[in-house]
This record gives structure tokens, sequence and C-alpha cells, in this order.
């Protein structure tokens, strides 16, 4: 499928065919662009950046890359093919066809999920608007851009279901998601790991390893809903999703390449302006935990409904034999007191920790992919996931303290131990301390991190990937 790229609006809907909703959009556009010049990448908006752009949805050969303005990027409305014949294939509604418009009864839950994926966009682009002035070379730097345009692009992705489906009230809530700001605190983000500051290069890496890996497994769940325009237009997103994956993962393995190199002879690698392993390992430990907040309570009332009405399905819901998770049950570790008790709750209750479990498979995936690395390297050091319950604040464990290993624990070991756990302030001022400049010639890399073993699109590492316009 082919996208207009003459319309105001790119798209692949026949935008042209619907000018009530064309017209909605077109006045929602000039809004969008102010709010990208406000609170998109500063300094940076005149520049021309190597960013690919969708030309089709088809699975092969969908991006085209060029040397792009990013407030004149093609921001667009893309979704995947239609299907015919398409039947809903989970929960209550299974063998009923898919919807083509929302259903009365399942109205303000389908907005819910709709704004809540939609707000996730623009706050990532504010939390990062400010890395570019200290970006470890320029493959980075357009690295972070490719990732900063795409998420306004899922932002239009969800704002368009906004308009198309649910009228008035959609169109008030498209206008919220640009008046909300990540970290405001008279008007926040609707999910607290959005509100997080990302100050460093070594956060961003973390953020877009675990948090868009979320971003990942939230996607595949809304790509099986029986609401086909959802899932259609969550199918295409996920195309884009995966470079910011790649982004984050390869990001530390270069990270933890450059000091296992550089110290495997014993040298301190704060003497070397190098990042520590054990601080990685502190990284990781709280943006993975905070990613682990983004499925939602273990014991989910939402989550049922959600399954049972046919709105979100599990990871690859295809992959299992039964599909109205009825008279099943999930074994879940419960806080009683000072003890876990394991409880067998009903399958579609528990069906926020069934995403959170396959989310938890892939994150362990890529920790032993880092492992790998470094074993190559003959460094000793293992980086590891913390427990679930960790440094938890949704869910049944929030409010309860727990070791990296899953254990309950006193207040008083939790305060002696946090700060080997989890970032302190010194760890994030020495960390800062390292990205006091931009490094923006071709080729040259920060001190603390490997170049990449290639380039994008079969570029040199040397390329240059962006182009300055000063003046």
């Amino acid at each position: 499928m082919s996208i207009d790229y003459q319309s105001k609006i790119p798209n692949n809907v026949n935008l042209n065919d619907d000018k009530k909703l064309q017209r909605a959009l077109e006045a929602w556009l000039p809004n969008y662009q102010a709010w990208w010049n406000e609170m998109g990448p500063e300094g940076f908006q005149n520049d021309d950046v190597y960013l690919r752009t969708a030309i089709s949805v088809d699975k092969d050969g969908w991006a085209h890359f060029d040397y792009v303005k990013m407030p004149e990027y093609r921001w667009g409305i893309f979704l995947t093919p239609t299907e015919s014949n398409k039947k809903i294939h989970f929960g209550d509604h299974m063998g009923e066809d898919v919807w083509q418009q929302v259903p009365g009864d399942y109205r303000n839950a389908l907005k819910r999920i709709i704004v809540t994926q939609g707000d996730t966009e623009p706050a990532s682009v504010e939390q990062q608007r400010l890395l570019g002035k200290c970006c470890p070379s320029l493959y980075d730097l357009r690295n972070l851009f490719q990732v900063n345009v795409e998420e306004g692009r899922h932002l239009w992705a969800m704002v368009y279901l906004l308009h198309a489906y649910f009228g008035k009230d959609g169109r008030e809530e498209a206008e919220a998601l640009l008046e909300r700001r990540s970290g405001n605190a008279d008007s926040p983000r609707i999910l607290n790991t959005f509100n997080e500051p990302i100050e460093d290069w070594l956060s961003f890496f973390c953020f877009t390893t675990f948090t868009d890996r979320d971003g990942k497994y939230q996607l595949r769940s809304l790509s099986e809903s029986a609401f086909e325009p959802l899932a259609r237009t969550t199918n295409f997103m996920l195309t884009e999703e995966a470079h910011h994956m790649f982004v984050g993962q390869t990001g530390i393995q270069r990270i933890i390449q450059k000091t296992a190199e550089m110290t495997k002879n014993g040298e301190d690698p704060r003497k070397l302006g190098l990042i520590p392993l054990e601080i990685i390992q502190r990284y990781v430990n709280f943006w993975y935990s905070c990613s682990l907040d983004l499925f939602g309570g273990e014991d989910s009332s939402n989550s049922a409904t959600f399954f049972g009405a046919g709105l979100k399905g599990r990871d690859r819901e295809e992959s299992y034999q039964e599909h109205t998770a009825l008279d099943q049950y999930y074994a879940l570790p419960t806080p009683v007191g000072d003890t876990l008790k394991t409880e067998e709750i009903p399958l579609r209750r528990a069906m926020n920790e069934v995403l959170r479990d396959a989310y938890v498979n892939d994150c362990d995936k890529v920790v032993r992919s880092w492992n790998r690395t470094l074993e190559e390297i003959g460094s000793d050091f293992r980086l590891t996931l913390p427990n679930k319950r960790f440094h938890r604040t949704q869910g049944i464990y929030a409010g309860l303290l727990f070791n990296p290993q899953g254990d309950m624990i006193s207040q008083a070991e939790y305060e002696a131990k946090k700060d080997q756990w989890l970032p302190s302030a010194a760890d994030k001022v020495y960390v800062k301390s390292l990205m006091d400049k931009a490094y923006t010639k071709a080729g040259e890399f920060a001190p603390w991190i490997a170049a990449p073993s290639r380039g994008i699109e079969g570029q040199p590492v040397d390329f240059e990937y962006v182009r300055f316009c000063r003046g």
C-alpha cells in the first residue's frame, strides 16, 4: 500500500474522501507543529538529518533515506492493509467479524487505551529534547532524531483514531495530548515513567532498550484487537519501534564494550573517563523496573475486561491453543504481611502479568547478548535483571521493599543498600560530567562509547549523518 505524499497530511487511508475528517486533522496540524517546535529536539530544527521516511506499508522496501529538516518530516497516517473476512480470534466475541466502528459498549475503554498509548509518544520526545547538546557522535545524534520523529508519527497514528472514531471528545483528547508535558507538576504525562528525566545518554539507551520494549509489547497486544483500525495502526507502528530498541540495545553494548576493553588490565574506569559497569547495572535496574510498571497491576479487572471484550490480546495470541482464557488460572506470588504467598487468580485478571512475562523473557535475551560481549572481551562482570518485585511503584508490590533478588527486606536494609542497587546522586553527576560536550565531527566518538560495527542503511560509520545549517 503506497502512501499519498501529495496531501497536506500524508496518508494511506483515503483522507481526501472524508472532507470533515480531513479538515479536523488539518486544523490539528499547526498545533502539532507548534508543539514540535517548542518541545522537539532543541537547537537542531534547521539542520539536515539523514532520516528514513515510510513510502509504503509493505513489509519490504517501505523506507526511504534522505536528508530532511525535522520540522519538514512527512508525518502522517499509515495503516497496514486490511484483511478480507477477518474474524475476532480471542475473548467473548471470538469468531465474529472484526469491528470497523467502535462498539458503544466499549467506547470509553477503547478511548482510554488509545489516549494512554498516544500520551507516551510526545512524552518521550519531551524527555529527550536536550540530548542532542551532549551527543556522543553524529551517528548517535541521527539515531536520536530518528527515534524522535517516529514517536511524533506514532502520536499522529493515535490522533487519527481519536478524530476518526470518537467525535467531539476524541478531538478534545487529541488537543490534550499536546497540552500535557513530561515532568510538569501541574500537567504531567499519564504514566509515571514518562515523567522521569532523561538527562544523559546512558539513560536514553536504557530507555530505548527497556521502555520502548514495553511499547513493543503494548503494541503487539493492541495489534490483536477486534477493532481493526487500531490493530492495523499498531501493526505498522511495530515496524518503526524495532529501530528504537536497536538504538538502545546497541548503545548499551557499545558502552559496555568500551569500558571492558579499556579496563581489562585492572584500570580504574573513572580515571579513564569511562562509565563503570557497576553504574550501568544500577541504571539498568532503574529503567527496567520503571518499565515493568507500565504493564499495570498484576491482578487487574481492567485486563480481564479488555481481553474478554477483544480490545487487547496476548502477545502473539495465535501461539496459544485456547483463546477464551476461561477456567484457567495464573500462579501469582502475593504479599501477605511480611511474606509472599502464591495465589491462583483467574487468567483473564492476570493478562497484564502474562504480557509482562513475555517482556521479561525478551529483556533477558538482551542482557545475555550484553554478557556475551563482556565474555568475549575477557571481563568477569555480568549484568543481570532485577526481580520483577524490585523497585515497583505500580501493582501489588508497590510501596513494598524488595532486594534485586526479589526477597522482602526491611526499610533499614533498603536504605543501607539502595545506592548499590539504583543510581545515586553521585552516579548521575558523574555520568553527566562525561557528557559535557557534543561530538559532532563525522567519525568522531565520545571516549566513553565504542563506535558501531556498521553505519545506517549501508553508509559508513563516519558518514555525515547530520549537516548543520548554522546562521
